[in-house]
């Protein structure tokens, strides 16, 4: 897996890139602005060289409000197929709203102190550039929590919505399944129950595990 970090912070972003080398990832880049991320990436994409993933900060000079955010969302336009993951200190909706309204695949937003945990920020990268998704638990509570269609969200039993939520983080069915302490046929039961009270066809493909939260985002 090829990685581009965007952190302003050195210490974190030595830190970020001493996690994934030492994992046997190629980190080809490192940078402090989100104007050099975009350059960055622009000089890779011209050698053709595009890397699988970008690990960015969402608050980046000189104003360190929305920077890396920003650079992210223009990023995945220009380059549909590169990953992004954004890392924030607090929960911002808008930001995280704004970054999944597009496309589904290959994307992330996750809390900094989950980086604490070595094992799941590195498997977060890496679902990330294979084109899934990862989402902070955090996140989601907040985004489902005040999303302008409970009425939708009502239709779903208790379990059902825990069901989700393991979705949205990018979980699959198995380690839903574990998490729950249930059988894969149940997790599978819930998650076509939630596909059809959510109104997700079949023709929505594999993205109907992610459009599944985005329903509520897109009010």
């Amino acid at each position: 897996m090829r990685v581009v970090i965007a952190e302003d912070s050195v210490l974190l972003r030595e830190g970020l890139t001493r996690l994934l080398t030492d994992r046997g990832h190629e980190v080809v880049a490192g940078v402090g602005e989100a104007e050099a991320l975009m350059k960055t990436i622009a000089d890779l994409a011209g050698t053709g060289e595009l890397p699988d993933v970008v690990v960015a900060d969402v608050r980046m000079p000189p104003t360190h409000t929305d920077e890396g955010v920003r650079a992210a969302v223009s990023l995945r336009k220009a380059h549909p197929g590169l990953g992004v993951l954004v890392l924030s200190q607090y929960v911002e909706e808008r930001y995280a709203t704004e970054l999944l309204a597009g496309s589904t695949r290959g994307v992330g937003y996750l809390l900094k102190d989950r980086v604490a945990d070595v094992r799941e920020f590195v498997d977060a990268v890496v679902r990330v550039a294979q084109g899934g998704t990862a989402l902070d638990p955090e996140v989601v509570t907040q985004l489902l929590g005040r999303s302008r269609k409970q009425d939708v969200l009502a239709r779903l039993t208790p379990r059902e919505r825990e069901v989700l939520a393991l979705m949205a983080e990018g979980r699959t069915n198995s380690a839903i399944a574990r998490q729950l302490v249930v059988s894969d046929g149940a997790v599978e039961k819930h998650v076509s129950n939630i596909f059809l009270k959510l109104g997700l066809s079949p023709s929505d493909g594999d993205h109907r595990r992610v459009l599944a939260v985005l329903t509520y985002l897109n009010s």
